[in-house]
């Protein structure tokens, strides 16, 4: 399915046509949908979805990450604000944050990611111990269909 901007076709999958794929960096348990995968912008558009308690990684991203918060409560290890449904947040470049979901909801966080650049896994001493990026994302993407038996939809042309 694609909508026509002054002729442009845009292209948007069906939201039910994009699978919940789990994010195995994390936990069985938190799950990512991944819509758009820009190569040249390394910029990666995706939904992900954490139970309460889950915490996130140490991280540090190369780019600038833009976070909106759809559903649930969730905040940084290391900040005592919250981030509820309708919050906007704006992760600078080269930051360290752990996000933790709050345990204290019964509904799932569901975030909406713009991802500019890799994201750098951390371990407690501050050692990049993995990479997410675009084709880190798609790899993921793409193993989850093969493996069960769906068919993939090309990332990199809803990134246009």
């Amino acid at each position: 399915m694609a909508i026509k901007f002054d002729g442009i076709d845009a292209p948007r999958p069906p939201d039910e046509d994009v699978p919940w794929v789990p994010f195995a960096q994390c936990s069985d348990r938190v799950t990512a949908k991944l819509y758009a995968a820009n190569a040249a912008r390394g910029e990666v558009v995706l939904l992900l979805r954490a139970p309460p308690g889950i915490e996130f990684p140490p991280h540090r991203p190369t780019g600038l990450m833009t976070i909106y918060t759809l559903q649930g409560r969730w905040r940084y290890r290391e900040h005592d604000w919250v981030a509820g449904p309708g919050s906007v947040v704006i992760e600078p470049a080269g930051v360290r944050h752990t996000p933790r979901v709050l345990p204290d909801g019964t509904d799932d966080a569901i975030l909406l990611l713009v991802v500019n650049g890799d994201v750098q896994l951390l371990d407690a001493d501050n050692r990049n111990v993995g990479v997410q990026s675009w084709r880190s994302a798609i790899d993921c993407y793409e193993e989850y269909c093969r493996a069960n038996d769906l068919a993939p939809r090309d990332p990199k042309r809803d990134a246009r």
